[in-house]
């Protein structure tokens, strides 16, 4: 049986769940609860939840020892929490969903420990996701923060110094447990404290998932997503086109929103936005602000585009030949195109941009 909890205070989304017997949270026959021996009360480990297999296996790890788990993940507008919740179900524990936009953004323009390969800032934004986990933990009473990550699994973000150093910066220090390859790292408090038993969890090292997936056939764990860039800041497209525009204009939400919409153009000081097909046409002028040109063909089919009004002539010129390239022009005929701005609507007849125009301009 499932609650469903809004928390007004902290804008955190909950989803409770009841453990029936036999289920992967409650315990076997002969099993008995980890308990707080000051208190007397079940241990209770706040476990990071992407939504992948090595949190899934991190999290039932510590419910196969009879602790209260419950899942933290994250959501911004550059990934989703789907995987995460689709994993509590399946593990059957309560989840806490936290936005992370502003955190996210904040450290896009500056992040201490750089950028991946694209515009990922990866150990910064697993830090301050452990820092949080670790805020929620003292003040929602666990014992201790675990996270799914294997020892040498990601050469630059999950080597051994690197993984001191998440415990360390993010303040949770000897309470952040790694159930999947604890054997292999320094003795934790929950573990020094016997709130979590030693012996019974893994020393998984490296970048082979051949034991996570063979563990998971085990415990019956059976959907799970692959390995795979959940995140949009991984991608390399994507990643040029938040470069681009973190260095011109700026990382505002509405401008980073749309970058996953049409094809982008770098024209003068402007930013160009071409619709691709009939959906992102309808969506570029419904979103449009009145401070902003859209551009169109007025007699042939072809795309929307929308670009600042504080674009200067020649700028808006070069975006009306460039949306013409995309529409249904004869060669050698020019386009009309309809410009609609702030200071009302005019035609311009031009000839659509080359293809080396086009290459050159676009991001």
């Amino acid at each position: 049986m499932t609650d469903s909890i809004v928390d007004k205070n902290s804008c955190l989304f909950l989803t409770g769940v009841r453990h029936p017997p036999g289920s992967a949270g409650a315990l076997r026959p002969g099993e008995s609860s980890v308990v707080n021996s000051s208190s007397s009360k079940p241990i209770r480990a706040l476990c990071l939840l992407s939504g992948g297999l090595d949190s899934q296996l991190a999290a039932r790890l510590l419910l196969e020892q009879g602790i209260a788990v419950q899942g933290v993940t994250f959501t911004s507008i550059f990934f989703g929490a789907k995987a995460a919740e689709q994993a509590a179900r399946q593990l059957d524990v309560p989840l806490l969903i936290e936005d992370f936009t502003s955190t996210i953004l904040a450290m896009l323009a500056h992040p201490k420990h750089g950028f991946g390969a694209g515009m990922n800032p990866c150990i910064d934004c697993h830090i301050a996701m452990v820092r949080r986990s670790g805020e929620l933990m003292r003040e929602r009473g666990f014992q201790l923060v675990s996270t799914g990550e294997v020892l040498n699994q990601r050469p630059m973000s999950q080597h051994r110094q690197a993984l001191q150093q998440v415990a360390s910066e993010s303040g949770v220090g000897d309470y952040l447990l790694r159930p999947l390859s604890a054997k292999l790292l320094p003795e934790t408090e929950p573990e020094k404290r016997n709130w979590v038993d030693r012996a019974r969890l893994l020393a998984f090292e490296g970048r082979s998932r051949k034991p996570q997936m063979a563990l998971a056939r085990e415990l019956g764990i059976t959907d799970y997503p692959q390995p795979a860039g959940g995140c949009l800041l991984t991608d390399p497209a994507y990643g040029k086109r938040l470069k681009d525009l973190k260095t011109h204009e700026g990382l505002d939400i509405i401008p980073i929103l749309r970058l996953r919409l049409g094809r982008h153009f770098r024209v003068g000081a402007v930013r160009v936005i071409v619709g691709r097909n009939q959906a992102e046409n309808q969506q570029l002028e419904k979103e449009r602000q009145s401070a902003e040109y859209l551009l169109r063909p007025r007699d042939i089919p072809g795309p929307s585009a929308i670009l600042p009004a504080g674009a200067t002539e020649d700028e808006l010129q070069q975006a009306a030949e460039i949306c013409a390239r995309y529409s249904d022009f004869l060669a050698g005929q020019p386009v009309l195109m309809e410009v609609q701005g702030p200071l009302g609507r005019r035609m311009l007849a031009i000839l659509p941009a080359m293809p080396e125009m086009i290459e050159s301009r676009r991001i």
